[in-house]
């Protein structure tokens, strides 16, 4: 497996790997019509491409064969979805394909979010995780993360609890 960061040419399979992990995670547990207006609100093309070409925003890929298991957003600066600084930096996204969540993905991706920080000497690295995602939840405490605070999370009509979780460097 390896990790690479995309571009604005992995526009169209980032938009469908999005959707689809996205919905593979929150489908469930969300009404039909709340994910259908999120998807195409803030999975589209349009909003996508205006994130890829954001300075401040990074994605990444993890591939095996070819094959895109999962991506990784991290926000800098500005890009945040919360002001806490240029000191820190956000993970947006971390999705996984349901078919390979055994296969430690999401830690590699982890991984490689926690080398960026460091790497731009961040003094903590934080991200907002809906409080009804007990598996993330669980794995980011087991990471070593924190919860500090709480934001809104609107997916579709539905004002969701997102936890604002953070581990300092």
């Amino acid at each position: 497996m390896y990790i690479r960061k995309i571009g604005i040419s992995d526009l169209a399979f980032l938009q469908k790997i999005s959707i689809q992990t996205f919905s593979e995670t929150f489908y469930d547990m969300n009404s039909a019509e709340d994910m259908q207006k999120y998807l195409s609100e803030n999975l589209s093309e349009n909003q996508l491409k205006s994130e890829l070409e954001n300075p401040d925003s990074q994605f990444f890929f993890v591939e095996y064969e070819q094959v895109v298991l999962g991506y990784l957003k991290l926000n800098l600066g500005k890009a945040q979805t919360e002001d806490l600084g240029d000191s820190s930096i956000e993970i947006e996204r971390i999705y996984v394909l349901k078919e390979f969540l055994d296969l430690k993905i999401g830690q590699l991706l982890f991984n490689k979010a926690v080398e960026i920080a460091k790497e731009r000497n961040a003094e903590f690295i934080w991200l907002g995780v809906w409080e009804e995602n007990k598996r993330a939840i669980r794995f980011y405490e087991k990471n070593g993360f924190e919860i500090f605070g709480k934001h809104d999370f609107v997916l579709g009509n539905d004002v969701q609890t997102d936890l604002l979780m953070k581990l300092k460097l």
